[in-house]
């Protein structure tokens, strides 16, 4: 199932840094940021993880939750969590069948080469759980986290 604009979102439940499992559902009336990366403490997921950190409370007054999703474990996300205190969820996908639900996994280019791995992209979903935009490839992580808050602000 690709991930399409204006569609319903595909739903998920995962297990998330905080020990809870955490679905779509549970989220319906607010804005969800979904960011899916590659592997949690190195540079440049510690850097989009950390702006997503800087922007939160601009986030929760534009009523949106932030969540990002690795096929990292709960203990590897647990340590990412604490080591940046990190005020949001990471979910765990170590299957990977929520990320390719998301077009979040599959063929990439990396150092000149295509490997098949989790490629950098986001998905912000509506309070009514619909795709309200599609990043299919976050090109600079860094950068990432303000275009999301500035596409929500707009």
């Amino acid at each position: 199932m690709a991930v399409k604009v204006g569609k319903p979102a595909p739903a998920f439940t995962l297990k998330g840094s905080d020990g809870k499992e955490h679905s779509l559902a549970d989220y319906l009336g607010k804005t969800v940021v979904l960011y899916f990366y590659p592997k949690d403490d190195t540079p440049g997921c510690t850097k989009e993880a950390c702006g997503f950190s800087e922007l939160r409370t601009k986030f929760k007054k534009l009523n949106a939750v932030v969540l990002g999703v690795s096929k990292d474990s709960l203990t590897s996300h647990g340590n990412f969590v604490k080591k940046f205190k990190l005020p949001f969820v990471l979910l765990s996908n170590p299957d990977t069948s929520v990320m390719q639900q998301y077009d979040a996994f599959g063929a990439k280019i990396q150092y000149g080469k295509e490997t098949t791995g989790t490629i950098r992209s986001t998905v912000i979903i509506n309070p009514d759980g619909t795709v309200a935009k599609h990043w299919k490839k976050v090109k600079k992580a860094e950068e990432h986290p303000a275009q999301v808050l500035e596409f929500l602000e707009n």
